[in-house]
């Protein structure tokens, strides 16, 4: 009748695995030219535009200024290879 709580914890050990792909049959479009504003404010990175699988088509993703998750991170852009969309990722 009612919800037992739940604690959920995690561990990583290790390196750090890229996210899994996802099958593409087609690779995406070019990437659109686009204009990059100023960024906001310091510490900021800018994330450049890409497509992304929608269901059976690509639906474009624009740029954006983002502050680093942790100290050092870089951004991994997204990648079509072999059949296989990977998506973006912030990495150390």
């Amino acid at each position: 009748m009612f919800a037992a709580p739940r604690v959920v914890v995690g561990f990583g050990f290790g390196g750090y695995v890229a996210p899994a792909g996802v099958v593409a049959y087609a690779p995406p479009p070019v990437p659109v030219a686009a204009y990059v504003p100023p960024a906001p404010g310091p510490g900021f990175v800018w994330v450049g535009g890409y497509w992304y699988p929608a269901g059976a088509q690509y639906a474009w993703h624009a740029g954006y200024w983002a502050r680093r998750p942790y100290p050092r991170a870089y951004w991994v852009g997204p990648r079509y290879y072999g059949h296989q969309y990977y998506h973006g990722y912030w990495r150390r």
